[in-house]
């Protein structure tokens, strides 16, 4: 099995990247969705952050409120390291699962959706990396249309590693300027030299 770990900047392109790829065949997992599952009612690692950051972090019915933890994540990196140290053990543990049982399934190409790969030194695990990368003027226009103000945008891409480092470090780089098409000729081009 081929195995690719895909990365880049925040409001770069990866789940895009990651569509083009199911299409292509790979199987795929997103650490983001790992993250999201591992923070509902019942799970361990919700209950941690709870007792790390305090209930005042849950909603009423007791979920997590993403939007609190991220506002108090993103404005002090000591919370978010605390953060980091309940999640990306969880994290690795299942992405490293999934691809383990693709291996036991023979799957031909598999690829791992990690917006932090290089800063959780995760980049050793995989037969090649991808950066997916786009200007800074067009990251700042997809993180506006999230609704995210210049302060939010000013701290989550403070909180990886400069895209610059992503693209130097990563054996391909798929540009995400421009049409969708282009990117996903660019993962073609990727998948055809495996």
């Amino acid at each position: 099995m081929k195995l690719f770990g895909l990365t880049g900047g925040v409001g770069m392109g990866k789940s895009t990247a990651a569509g083009f790829l199911l299409r292509f065949g790979a199987r795929v997992v997103d650490t983001d969705d790992i993250a999201q599952a591992l923070v509902q009612p019942g799970q361990p690692a919700r209950a941690e952050i709870a007792a790390t950051f305090g209930k005042e972090i849950l909603k009423a019915e007791g979920a997590l409120d993403r939007a609190k933890l991220a506002r108090l994540v993103f404005a002090d990196e000591s919370a978010r390291k605390k953060l980091e140290a309940i999640l990306h053990p969880r994290i690795r543990e299942c992405w490293q699962a999934q691809v383990e049982s693709w291996r036991q399934e023979n799957c031909a190409v598999a690829v791992v959706v990690i917006p932090l790969l290089y800063e959780t030194q995760a980049e050793t695990h995989f037969d090649k990396i991808i950066c997916v990368a786009c200007s800074p003027d067009s990251q700042t226009e997809r993180l506006k249309s999230r609704g995210w103000t210049p302060e939010q945008i000013r701290q989550r891409i403070a909180a990886q590693l400069p895209v610059a480092q992503k693209i130097a470090r990563a054996d391909f780089v798929i540009w995400t300027e421009g049409l969708p098409e282009n990117s996903q000729r660019q993962l073609a081009k990727i998948l055809g030299k495996t």
